[in-house]
C-alpha cells in the first residue's frame, strides 16, 4: 500500500537525501508545531482526506510539502492513541514521491 507524510517545506532537502528519518528533525518544526519529535517514529497518513486534514492543521510557520510513501506495509503501523498512524521505521528516498509542494499556511478563520 502508499501512505503519505506532511512536513514543513523546509525539510525538503533533508528528506530527498536521507528519507523520512525523525532523527534528523531540527530545520523545520513538525506539523503540529513541536520542535522535537512528539513518537519515535513518522507519522503516516493512510489517504489523501487523512493528508489534506494534517495540510490544514500546519503549524509549522510556513507551506509544507506531501509525500506519498510506497511499500508501507499498514499491518506494522502503530496508533498513537487519537487515531493517528506512525511507523518506527525510517523511511528511505527510494520510498517517496514528493506529490505537492509548498502548500502555503492557512489561518483558522478560512
Amino acid at each position: 500500500m502508499h501512505a503519505f507524510h506532511v512536513s514543513s517545506s523546509l525539510n525538503r532537502a533533508s528528506i530527498t537525501e536521507h528519507g523520512l528519518d525523525w532523527s534528523r528533525m531540527g530545520v523545520g518544526p513538525g506539523i503540529a508545531g513541536s520542535p522535537t519529535p512528539e513518537v519515535a517514529g513518522v507519522y503516516l497518513c493512510l489517504d489523501e482526506f487523512e493528508a489534506d486534514w494534517f495540510v490544514r492543521l500546519n503549524n509549522t510557520g510556513g507551506p509544507v510539502d506531501v509525500w506519498r510513501i510506497d511499500g508501507v506495509d499498514e499491518t506494522r503501523l502503530i496508533d498513537n492513541g487519537s487515531g493517528h498512524s506512525y511507523t518506527d521505521e525510517k523511511i528511505p528516498p527510494s520510498q517517496l514521491t514528493l506529490l505537492r509542494q509548498d502548500l502555503p499556511q492557512r489561518h483558522q478563520a478560512e
